[in-house]
């Protein structure tokens, strides 16, 4: 496949092509989109330009040195608007570097822009944004997922080589899947949170989008590593590199339930196959608990929002609007700039969190929590990896959704539970419908079992 790291890191080194020439060709590509991946697309890339030619001449480039990267908009880079998408941060300026971007710029990345996504990442389709819906770009007038669907469509429709995103409940890898991209969820842990705009603390994770595995996988071991600015930073000699098994597990009924797309079942069962024709046993394993994942992190993930957005008042952070006394200043500026699915959640969150409610509903999701998790580990001490489709549909059409949260929500199915016991997750492309939509299949790895799952993700690309 062109137009991917490995092609251009060949480009680049042989000369074919520069870094300003490269640069310049994504630059007016995405400028001339009309996908709205990107809130901005940033025209100050001189000083980076400069950096990866002079690693280029003296030696020291890197795979990703001229490469141009897409930033969600809620991964912070000096000197530049990050908004997480939302009215009340609309004016806000980084004013450093988090550790990803950091990494980047050391291996002469180029930062291309900022895409759009979900307010604060809260969405399943890159809807609630407050600059309005990216368009899917196999069909506009689908949603690209969310809520990184500004990376995944840029990357998709080749706005960007590669791309950042976050992940919380599949953020990276269900927008991956509606776009056809491979998308990783890492360890928590791995990848610093340092500089990452916090929706759900004990869940979200920087992780890349990108159009092959091999292109995640570089992009992964530049941004991954211990961090002494996040206290959630695990050591980096943690990683395994355990011995494919060729077994794989499948949640014993998981398919029971309904509400699931009938070709991307059979594109599920048709790759299961081609695994068997590989060698691989592919066995139905009891997880009675799969599916609780995602009633659990709709309890935690709103408490953890109501805490978290709590510093945007109008007067720490942020715009403000009104004025007189405190409580008219937060109530003036958090309604008007805070949209629907913000507050839904805040409300939320603080209702589980509030008195007599939180033993009835937070402290029962955080244990059973604690139970998915070690159902998952005691899984994947026989397996490989837990083989599901990414989403329960394909791509599906902008305002569809937006008035049936619920069922907005259940699109994290099969993604969630990886979140909520902090392993590691890879969505790759699987082929598409009739109507050209794309699928996924995921793979639900052990901790730090990322090299296993890039194994296993190279296997899907060969066999499709």
């Amino acid at each position: 496949m062109e137009h991917t790291i490995e092609f251009f890191h060949a480009q680049l080194l042989s000369g074919d092509i520069t870094v300003r020439d490269l640069v310049a060709q994504y630059v007016a590509r995405a400028n001339s989109s009309d996908l709205n991946a990107y809130r901005e697309v940033f025209s100050d890339l001189e000083e980076q330009i400069v950096h990866a030619e002079k690693m280029l001449a003296d030696g020291t480039a890197t795979a990703l040195t001229g490469i141009p990267i897409a930033l969600k908009d809620n991964i912070l880079f000096a000197g530049h608007v990050a908004s997480a998408s939302s009215r009340i941060l609309e004016h806000y300026t980084a004013s450093y570097d988090s550790t990803a971007v950091q990494k980047l710029k050391a291996a002469g990345a180029i930062m291309i822009g900022r895409t759009n996504m979900d307010e604060f990442a809260m969405g399943s389709s890159t809807e609630n944004s407050a600059y309005g819906p990216t368009k899917n770009p196999h069909d506009p007038t689908k949603v690209p997922g969310g809520s990184s669907g500004g990376s995944a469509a840029a990357v998709a429709a080749d706005l960007a080589v590669a791309a950042l995103g976050s992940d919380t409940a599949g953020s990276i890898r269900q927008p991956g899947a509606f776009c056809g991209i491979v998308g990783l969820l890492p360890t928590y842990g791995t990848v610093s949170r340092h500089g990452l705009m916090a929706m759900g603390s004990s869940l979200d994770v920087i992780g890349p989008m990108a159009k092959t595995v091999s292109d995640a996988e570089t992009l992964y071991n530049v941004i991954r590593g211990h961090d002494p600015l996040d206290s959630t930073s695990l050591p980096s000699d943690m990683a395994a590199a355990p011995t494919l098994k060729k077994r794989l597990a499948i949640p014993k009924g998981i398919f029971e339930k309904g509400g699931f797309d009938e070709e991307l079942l059979k594109n599920f069962q048709t790759t299961a196959d081609a695994l068997k024709a590989q060698g691989f046993v592919i066995e139905e394993v009891e997880l009675p608990h799969f599916a609780d994942a995602l009633a659990a992190y709709y309890i935690i993930i709103p408490a953890e929002v109501s805490s978290n957005l709590a510093r945007f008042d109008g007067i720490r952070y942020g715009d403000r609007i009104g004025e007189g006394t405190v409580h008219d200043i937060y109530a003036a500026t958090r309604g008007a700039l805070f949209g629907p699915e913000s507050r839904r959640r805040i409300l939320l969150g603080t209702y589980v969190l509030s008195h007599g409610y939180h033993d009835a509903y937070y402290n029962k999701a955080v244990a059973m929590r604690g139970v998915i998790r070690r159902e998952l580990e005691a899984v994947l001490e026989h397996y490989d990896a837990i083989f599901t489709p990414t989403t329960p549909t394909p791509a599906f059409g902008i305002g569809e959704k937006v008035n049936d949260p619920v069922s907005m929500y259940l699109s994290d199915l099969f993604t969630v539970p990886a979140n909520i016991a902090h392993h590691p997750a890879l969505s790759i492309p699987s082929g598409k419908n009739a109507a050209g939509l794309p699928f996924g299949v995921q793979f639900i790895g052990p901790r730090f079992g990322e090299s296993l799952l890039f194994t296993l993700g190279k296997i899907i690309e060969n066999i499709r």
